[in-house]
């Protein structure tokens, strides 16, 4: 399938107000998407079959719309999508509300859901239900008692240049994973620790900061590390270069 030359993808801004607004909509925020041009087509090769299948047709997609110019509002753009394709399984038209933002985001966060996006073009925001975001991994500890792989995973971020301590995740993980995300921070390992500042953590191993994990968590503490921290997942399309804290 021939496509047109790369443009950049659509990103929301974080923020932490909900609003409500004539010319804006909200949506939840979908589970699939690359935000640096790499191919996720052995990811979900069935996304790529469905789209393949609708034809020829020249368009640009950035994971979310469909844009073809750039003078339509976000709900033209829905419009033209919906008309564009035939939508079922795997494929979905994401619902939007063009009113009560705040109720909305009451409801998403109630549901378990993880934003909304809120959007009006050409700009979009973030909701959070939880705090979280995705942080580096510059380490490992040795696993305690039973358990096998690792203990827990250094996370950090880039801030004045050096990559910051932001604490250590040890949930989120079943046997499985443990282990092959083990053999991969094995091949990762340095003697050297790429934290700025020492970290503390007995038993620990370094690792090159390269892989980005995908973090939940309640909150930051004031000396700037993370509490009640779960594994959520490695972002494969997230450079770790590119991590830093986000402030809303």
């Amino acid at each position: 399938m021939t496509g047109p030359g790369w443009r950049e993808p659509t990103l929301a801004t974080l923020t932490d107000r909900p609003f409500s607004a004539e010319d804006w909509i909200f949506e939840r925020e979908p589970a699939l998407y690359s935000r640096n041009r790499k191919v996720m087509d052995n990811a979900s090769p069935e996304i790529v079959e469905a789209l393949a299948d609708r034809g020829s047709a020249r368009f640009v997609a950035d994971g979310e719309i469909a844009a073809f110019d750039d003078h339509d509002s976000t709900v033209q753009w829905k419009a033209l999508l919906r008309d564009v394709f035939d939508f079922d399984e795997p494929l979905r038209l994401s619902s939007h509300r063009n009113a009560d933002g705040e109720k909305f985001s009451e409801e998403t966060c109630r549901r378990g859901w993880e934003c909304v996006i809120a959007k009006r073009s050409p700009d979009w925001l973030k909701f959070k239900c939880a705090q979280g975001q995705e942080l580096v991994i510059g380490g490992f500890t040795d696993p305690q008692g039973a358990r096998h792989g690792f203990g827990a995973l250094l996370l950090g971020y880039h801030e004045d240049g050096g990559l910051k301590y932001a604490g250590k995740v040890g949930t989120g993980f079943d046997e499985r994973l443990l282990a092959s995300l083990h053999a991969r921070l094995r091949d990762l390992e340095t003697p050297d620790s790429p934290f700025d500042g020492p970290v503390g953590e007995r038993g620990a191993h370094w690792v090159r900061p390269e892989l980005v994990a995908q973090i939940g968590f309640s909150e930051w503490t004031r000396d700037g590390r993370l509490r009640h921290p779960r594994f959520a997942g490695l972002r494969e399309d997230k450079k770790a270069v590119d991590v830093v804290r986000e402030r809303a």
